[in-house]
């Protein structure tokens, strides 16, 4: 098992990763009857995204002996209504240090790749950009 997930009632639910025995507390948005006092399930989705599409180009820089250490990125999730779902999740990954064209390429199909964003239904729009300091 991966994880156990109890529902504490009041539309919040708390997850437990048993590996490392981390926790995750989620809330159902402001926007669908709840506090928004944490994460909601669909930002946890949006928010994956990010973490896989950074955490597979830090496996590739690596092995390109290239530290990726202080780059970030932010998300925006946006829903539809019927069928309410993600529609479209928005990242803008700031690269901590610029890159040569080939490495960039590199580096951007690796994370664009990622399992998370092969795992989003097909009509579900990731739009990912990628921001580099000038040189």
């Amino acid at each position: 098992m991966t994880s156990k997930v109890k529902y504490q009632g009041n539309l919040r639910t708390a997850a437990v990763h048993l590996q490392s025995n981390s926790n995750i507390i989620t809330d159902a948005p402001t926007d669908n009857h709840g506090k928004g006092e944490a994460f909601s399930p669909t930002d946890l989705v949006a928010t994956g995204l990010a973490c896989c599409l950074m955490t597979i180009m830090g496996i590739k820089a690596e092995s390109m002996d290239i530290d990726l250490t202080g780059t970030h990125a932010s998300v925006k999730k946006h829903m539809s209504a019927s069928p309410r779902r993600i529609s479209e999740v928005e990242v803008v990954v700031y690269m901590n240090q610029d890159h040569d064209d080939k490495t960039r390429k590199l580096l951007e199909y690796a994370a664009l790749t990622c399992p998370v964003g092969q795992s989003l239904h097909p009509e579900t729009k990731q739009n990912i950009k990628f921001v580099y300091p000038s040189a």
